[in-house]
C-alpha cells in the first residue's frame, strides 16, 4: 500500500479504476502466461499477510520471518519494509510456487489477491481521512488482461476474498504513514524502541507473550473483555498491536490502552 500525494496521481503508471469503472481480466491454468507473474518479485508483505502465511504453513512468527522474508530499511525511511524472499533458483520464483500453482493460495498475500490491480492511499488532510486508490497495471506479458470477463473493484475484491485483507492493509497503511517522520531520536530506527514496534506489527507470537508474560499489564490498563480476545484471536491481537504502537511510539490517545 503506497502513500500518494494528490499532485502525483496523474503521473502514476497504469489506468486509474474508480469504484464503478470496469476492467477486464481472467487468470486460469490454460492461459499462456500462467504463473509467470510469480517470478523475480519485490513482493511487500504487510502484517496481516505474515499472520496468514505463518499460520497456513504452521510456523511460528520467528520461523516464518527467518525463513521467508528480507527486512529492508531503505534510506530516509523510519520503519522497515518486509519483502518475501524469492527461491534460490535461476528464475527466482516465489517460494510457494509449484507446478500446479500456488501452494498457499487460500492465504496468499494481499498484493497477490489484488493483481493486476495496484492499490494506493490518498490522504485528505482537511478531512483527516485515507481514501483507497486503484490502478489497473498488468505487466506486458500478462495475457489475462485480454480476456473478456469484466469486473468492478468491489466485484474483484469479493471474488478474491480480499475484504479482510484490504481492511487490514488500510489499517496498516494508516499507521505506516506516520513513519514518514522520524520518531526514534538518537537511538535510530534499529534501536530497542523500534524493535518493539516491529514485534507488535510483524511478530504476533512474541507480541502475545509480551502482553501476557511481561510487565505489560502492570504498565497498561486493558479491559478484561479485550484481554480475553487477545489470548486466542490473532486478528484482534494484530489490531491491538497497531493501536499500541500509536500509543507507545507516537503518544496518541487510545480508548483501548491506557497507562496506569
Amino acid at each position: 500500500m503506497k502513500p500518494i500525494e494528490i499532485e502525483d496521481i496523474d503521473k502514476l503508471p497504469g489506468i486509474r479504476i474508480r469504484e464503478n469503472d470496469t476492467f477486464c481480466f481472467r487468470c486460469y491454468p490454460e492461459v499462456s502466461c500462467f504463473n509467470r507473474c510469480c517470478r523475480n518479485l519485490n513482493l511487500f508483505l504487510y502484517p496481516y499477510d505474515v499472520l496468514r502465511l505463518k499460520n497456513a504453513l504452521d510456523l511460528s512468527s520467528d520461523e516464518f520471518l527467518d525463513r521467508h522474508v528480507d527486512i529492508v530499511l531503505r534510506p530516509a525511511n523510519f520503519f522497515p519494509d518486509v519483502l518475501l524472499r524469492m527461491a534460490e533458483n535461476s528464475q527466482k520464483t516465489c517460494p510457494f510456487l509449484t507446478e500446479s500453482g500456488c501452494r498457499v493460495y487460500p492465504d496468499r498475500p494481499d498484493t497477490c489477491r489484488t493483481f493486476p490491480i495496484e492499490q494506493g492511499m490518498l490522504y485528505d488532510a482537511d478531512r483527516k481521512k485515507d481514501t483507497p486508490l486503484h490502478f489497473f497495471r498488468p505487466p506486458n506479458f500478462c495475457q489475462g488482461q485480454f480476456e473478456k470477463k469484466e469486473w468492478t473493484i468491489p466485484e474483484w475484491t469479493r471474488d478474491q476474498e480480499a475484504e479482510l485483507y484490504h481492511q487490514m492493509t488500510i489499517r496498516w497503511g494508516g499507521l505506516k504513514g506516520l513513519f514518514q517522520k522520524d520518531p526514534w531520536g538518537p537511538e535510530g530506527p534499529e534501536g530497542p524502541k523500534a524493535k518493539m514496534a516491529f514485534m507488535a506489527t510483524y511478530n504476533i507470537d512474541r507480541f502475545r507473550d509480551f502482553v501476557f508474560q511481561s510487565s505489560f499489564l502492570k504498565r497498561y490498563k486493558v479491559k478484561s473483555a479485550m484481554l480475553k480476545k487477545l489470548k486466542t484471536d490473532d486478528v484482534q491481537l494484530l489490531k491491538f498491536g497497531f493501536e499500541w504502537v500509536r500509543v507507545f511510539v507516537w503518544n496518541q490517545k487510545s480508548k483501548q490502552i491506557r497507562l496506569r
